[in-house]
This record gives C-alpha cells, structure tokens and sequence, in this order.
C-alpha cells in the first residue's frame, strides 16, 4: 500500500519551476505551394476551365476576401450607427471610399478606412490598414442574413464582453491581425512579409481570394504542359500539376442490398485530397513560416487533437474546429470518403440536395423512411444532416454542421453532460425522454462508430483508471486515430512504466499524427528517457514528427549521449528553432524558445526571448510567468518583483501572477501578505487544484489549520480527483483528530496512486 509524503515538509517544494507551456493560440496554416512551380493567378486557369470558373466565382471561397466597393461591400455604410457598451462606431461612405469611425489602438474615437470586406454570408467583416502593413479586422460585423432571420444588421462579435483598447481582444491587437491570423486561408500564395527587426509586415498574395492554385498548387509547370503538342502532353500523366487531386478518378461506390450501405470499389490509401482541404479546414497550429507541399498537411500543420474546449469527451464539436478534426473522427473517413464524394469542389455545394447526398451510398428506401428516422418524411425530423451532422453557431449568426457523422446518443448526455441531436430539436423534452425512445426503437446495443467518450471523460476528471482507459484506447487500432493520438496526449498527465511503453508503442505507427502525439507525451519524462524513444525519429518522413522530436531532445543532457547522438541533437534542436523562428510575429514562439534556452542552460537567450514575448505583447501572462521564474532561479528577487507587479498592472486580477507573487512573499519571510495573495489566486481560480493546495499549505504553516482543511474540503467539490488535494487533506485531517475523514481521503488519495502505477 502506497504511503502519503508528508506534506508540510514540502512547502519549498512549491517554489518549482513553471511548466513549460506549450503553442496553443490557434492560428491560420499556410496555403499548399510546390518549390519547382511558379504561381500564375487563377485568370490563367479561366480559358481551358471554364465550365469550373464559373461554378468558383459563385462560391464562397471566391468571394472569401474582396477590395471594399460598392459591389463587394453588404453592409449599410449611409452613416449607420451601432453601440456596443460605451462606444458608438459610425459606418461612413464618400467618394467611393468606406471608413468606419471607431474607438483606436488609444482608445479614443478615430476614422479609419475600410480595405477590404472578409467573408460574404451569413456575416462579413471588413478589414482596416495601418501604416505598419497591419491589416486588422473589425470585431462589428454585417449580419448578411435576411431581415426575416434576423439579419441585415450591424453586430458586435464579442458583444456585451465590454472590450476596451487595453484587452487582447481588442480589434487593433494581436489576436485581430489579419496577415497571421487569417491571411493565408483568405488569400492564395500568401507570404505573410514579416520584418521581425521593425515589427512591420510587407504581405503579399498571387490571388487575393481563395483561387485555383491554393488547392491545386502552382500552376506554372500545367500551363506549360498546356501548350505542348498533343503527343507529348500525353506522355505527361500528372499534367505538369503541382498535386494530383486524382483520388476519386473511376470510383463508384457499391450498394450492399443487404445493409443498404456502400463500399467504395477502389480502397482509398491516400489522403490527398483530405489534407489539402484541411490546410484551411481544421484547427490547430502552424509550423513556422516554410509552406507546404501540396497536400502534405503535416509538414506545414499540426491539427488540434480532441482536447477540452475544442471538443466534447464524444468528439463532437465545441469549440470552433472547422470539420477536419471531426470528420476524421467518422466511420465515413474510415471506410474512404472524401470531401468531394459529398461536396462538388468548386461551387462548394453539395453534390445533390437534402437527403439525396446521402443517398448517393444509403438506400433511400431503407434510410429514408419513418421506420429508421421516427418521424414524418419531408419533416424536419426526416433530414439525414439534422440528426447525423448536428448544428452549432459560431461567431454569433453562424451555423455549423457536425462532420463527425454520429448516430445520436441521448444516453451519453445523461452520462457525461454532451449534447445530443435529439434535444436539439425536442427542446420541451429531457435526455432521458430522448434515450428512451432510442432504446426502444433500436435496442440497447446502438451504439454507433465512436466509442472512446469513457476514456477521454474520465481523463478529462482525472478518475481512477483513466490512466489504464487511456492506454487501451491509445492501442486499439479500431479506434479513429485521432482518438487514439488524443489518448496519448491525456497520457502525459500519468507518467509511468506503462505510460511510457504505450508512448514507445506509438511512435512506431504509420499515422504522423500518433507519432507526433507521442512525442509531445515523452516530454513528462526525465530528458534521459526521452532521447532513445526520440532519436530514431529526428529524420521521420514528416516534418511535423521531426519538430516534436527536436523539442523532446532539445533539453537531453551531453552525458547520457555519445558524440554522435549529440550532433543528431543539435540538428534536431536546429529544426525546432527554425519552426519557432517562423513565428516571430507571436509571442507563443518566443515563450518555447525562451522555455527551452531555460532548459538547456542558457540564461541570456531565454530572457531574451522571454521579453521579445512581452513586447509584441505585454498583456502575454505565461512570459511573465516563466521571465519571474527565470530570475527566481538565479536568486535575483528584485527583478522578480519588478516583472510581477508589471504583469499585475496589465492583468491585475490574475490568477497564476497573483499565485506567483504569494510564493515571493513565502521566500522573504512575508508570510501575511503570502497567505493575502495565495488566497486571491485560488479565488480567481477555483478550478485551478494546485492554487488551492498552496494555499490551504500556507494556511496549516500559518497555524490555521481549520481554515487549511476548508479551502481543501471546498477544492475538491470542484477538483475531486486531485491527488495533492487529497494527500494533504488526508495529512491535515490526520493532524487535527479527525480520523475518519481522514482515512476517507487516504483511500481515495491510494486508488489514484494504485491506478497509475510505477
């Protein structure tokens, strides 16, 4: 049976260092090029394509970013006026020209030009120029919808949140900057032009829409293919094309009579087209500034996996993710369907309407009928998309479709809180009401493709056996590999024997997105036991998995590695720098610069990095966190209180500053104005456990230990599967006499520690 540490020998443990945080800000990939070809702009491509030109200039990927004129522009400029808290903003047109007058970077009311308009329906925005190359977009947008929907007005992105010029959200910072954020999934060949020396952007495009070559690559080498004699174009079968977006070629899909379901006739072994979409498509983090090739989504991307805030434990959608992510997660990915089985490529709509597009692979006469939908045909209810492609809206007027493809599952609201499509429509009725008539209809063994939301909720609270869940998932091969990969990005939070041999497992599987995730996952280990997991993969096939491996590396100290093995370091460190480097516009990157240089010994160049975050933006709180820790290494506590009552005057309400600062005062004998600040930070963040444990720590310390054991008793309504929580109230339980409360918090503490083995 496990023993519990003392705890109050360990309050100088708490002074630790901060976790290295990783790049977690969401951010626009970079469009697919071919370094042979050249870029000729999508007019090139209108005289043999014309039938396909046409259906483009209707789409929204044509109008997706346009000059502002009086064709372009949607919303109402005849000195219309919005208010959003505060501040009035008119929309103003003369001479031609558009201007919005608004509150500024300053915070005063100023005029600025419009540029350009963002999007086309069911909202758009419009885009504004700074003399630094900056374009910014504005957080109030047209509700391009009908009057009768409730649109053709102004609206206000972010509304109610009171957002002034000195919150990150404001439309002139950082996280509005349309050359980073936006840019490259707006407009085709995009080179975002950052001068890192000057804080200034050159920015420029081929096309400034969504155009033929930000999916088919550079066309040069076609175009020279196109004026060949015919013998000799013959004998090129890629077409001089920078990608063969061939997949679909003389496939057709055979009906089963038996289970009305279709089986593609060609199995499908590439994924070309899938991951050309979700350069655009998906959700997650860029790597650095090298574009891609075209189609090869993991050298230029990494996909945000099925984390909490992006998706429910299920895998439907939460957050905004933008399909690919989702769709991975379907039963129609695993059985080979692509994007343009259901959606024609260059109008963007579906290939047939309604239910039909479904019927292109299950039989209407099975599928379509009361009998499997339960309700009227033609009804809303009867609508294939409504039950298995559920709707969510994004950006206030925006609704969303689900392209995970799930069966409904009511039963799964009432067990772990997710929504359901039952619900969605039957809003006067419970989950229950719904799981009910599910059962009765289809038996209780409908359960439908996805059948990881155990494991991933379970991890997500941390309860007992988590950790085991996590490990069968992660190696169950039937499991859509984006679960799996998500398993073992939860896995990180149970380092063990066994943890690490599932991480080893996976890094010998043929997805990069499981290899990628495991990485990640070995930096919960000692760097000794990272580096023989992580060498072999420092040359892996996808640039993705080398910069993982580069980072898992970084930090491997020269002792436990051979002359050689150190060179393979530094060559893999050099292709992690490089990916952050091309990122210099956002603070994320210097932070994980910064972070490794602390890791690696070198003091300067993280503190270098650190405020190089700080100064593109001073509201970043992790740079100040890890600069505060840096210092508090090297026993310089003044700057330490210098840069924290800085990071408190720009955030002063924040909790993991506020937490900081407490610790400072513990370290100078302060232990009153310790308790005061410990106490702010757990307040600010009542789901943060380890805020909580600090605290009630000093309160014991400070002799009040009634107190220490109610600040634990209520962290653990929110946190209950926290092991520091109980381990400490089981000790100060103990302590006080209070046996029985403490042995309950013993055994719960030792389940935990049993489940995760050594």
């Amino acid at each position: 049976m496990p023993k519990i540490r003392p705890v109050l020998g360990l309050f100088a443990s708490l002074l630790l260092l901060v976790a290295v945080l990783p790049l977690l800000r969401p951010h626009a990939p970079v469009p697919v090029q071919s370094a042979a070809a050249q870029y000729v702009g999508a007019a090139a491509c209108a005289g043999c394509h014309q039938a396909q030109t046409s259906a483009w200039r209707r789409s929204q990927h044509a109008l997706a970013m346009q000059e502002a004129n009086a064709q372009t522009v949607l919303g109402n400029f005849e000195n219309a006026q919005f208010k959003d808290g505060r501040t009035v903003s008119s929309f103003l047109r003369r001479d031609g020209a558009y201007f919005v007058r608004t509150d500024g970077p300053d915070g005063r009311l100023a005029e600025f030009p419009v540029r350009y308009t963002f999007g086309v329906y069911p909202l758009q925005q419009y885009l504004v120029p700074f003399p630094d190359g900056r374009l910014q977009a504005l957080p109030i947008a047209w509700d391009a919808r009908p009057a009768a929907q409730g649109g053709q007005r102004w609206f206000h992105l972010y509304a109610g949140q009171g957002l002034d010029h000195r919150d990150p959200l404001h439309w002139t910072r950082l996280e509005q900057n349309w050359n980073f954020m936006c840019a490259s999934c707006h407009s085709t060949n995009l080179e975002r032009g950052y001068d890192a020396a000057h804080d200034t952007y050159a920015s420029r495009w081929s096309d400034l829409n969504v155009a033929c070559e930000s999916c088919h690559g550079a066309g040069s080498r076609h175009l020279s293919w196109a004026q060949l004699a015919p013998a000799a174009r013959a004998a090129d079968a890629g077409k001089g094309l920078s990608i063969a977006l061939d997949e679909r070629r003389a496939v057709h899909w055979q009906l089963d009579p038996a289970t009305g379901n279709s089986t593609r006739s060609v199995p499908l072994h590439t994924h070309r087209e899938i991951e050309t979409c979700a350069n655009c498509h998906a959700r997650g983090a860029t790597l650095g500034a090298q574009a891609p090739a075209a189609g090869h989504l993991f050298d230029a991307f990494d996909p945000a996996l099925l984390r909490a805030g992006l998706y429910f434990p299920d895998g439907q959608q939460d957050g905004e993710v933008y399909v690919y992510g989702s769709f991975l997660q379907s039963k129609m990915h695993a059985k080979g369907v692509s994007c343009s089985d259901c959606h024609e490529p260059h109008s963007m709509q579906l290939r047939a309407p309604g239910n039909a597009v479904c019927a292109q692979c299950h039989s209407a006469a099975k599928f379509d009928t009361p009998a499997h939908h339960l309700h009227a045909s033609g009804s809303a209810g009867a609508q294939c998309a409504d039950c298995h492609m559920p709707k969510r809206v994004y950006m206030s007027v925006d609704e969303r479709r689900d392209h995970s493809l799930r069966v409904p599952r009511p039963d799964l609201s009432l067990r772990h809180g997710v929504p359901n499509a039952c619900n969605n429509c039957h809003r006067d009725r419970n989950a229950a009401w719904a799981a009910a008539v599910i059962e009765k209809h289809y038996g209780p063994q409908r359960k439908g493709y996805q059948h990881f939301v155990q494991a991933l909720a379970d991890a997500r609270l941390g309860v007992p056996g988590a950790a085991a869940q996590l490990r069968t998932l992660a190696a169950d091969g039937s499991s859509p590999d984006i679960a799996r990969a998500t398993a073992l990005a939860e896995l990180a939070a149970y380092p063990s024997r066994a943890t690490l041999s599932s991480l080893q497992a996976a890094l010998r599987d043929a997805n990069p997105m499981m290899r990628a995730a495991a990485l990640e996952s070995l930096l919960a280990f000692a760097p000794e036991q990272r580096a023989a997991a992580a060498l072999p993969l420092v040359d892996d096939a996808t640039r993705l998995v080398r910069i993982k491996a580069g980072r898992a590396l970084a930090d491997v100290p020269d002792a436990v590695l051979t002359s050689a093995q150190r060179q393979t370091r530094e060559r893999a460190f050099g292709q992690y720098r490089q990916a952050q480097e091309g990122l210099a516009e956002r603070p994320e990157a210097h932070l994980n610069l910064g972070s490794v240089y602390a890791l690696r010994g070198d003091a300067p160049q993280a503190a270098a990095q650190y405020q190089t975050a700080l100064k593109l933006d001073p509201d970043f709180v992790p740079a100040y966190l890890h600069l505060a820790d840096l210092y508090r290494a090297q026993h310089r506590e003044d700057q330490v209180s210098a840069v924290l009552t800085q990071g408190l005057q720009r955030q002063p309400g924040n909790a993991a500053l506020l937490h900081l600062s407490g610790l400072q005062r513990v370290r100078q004998g302060q232990l009153d104005q310790a308790l005061a600040l410990l106490g702010q930070a757990a307040g600010a963040a009542p789901g943060e456990a380890h805020y909580a444990y600090v605290y009630a720590v000093a309160l014991h310390e400070a002799g009040r230990a009634p107190a220490a054991l109610r600040v634990l008793s209520q962290a653990l309504q929110a946190s209950p599967y926290s092991p520091e929580l109980l381990q400490a109230a089981s000790a100060f339980a103990e302590r006080s006499g209070s046996r029985e409360l403490a042995l309950q918090y013993r055994r719960r503490y030792e389940a935990l520690q049993a489940e995760s083995g050594p």
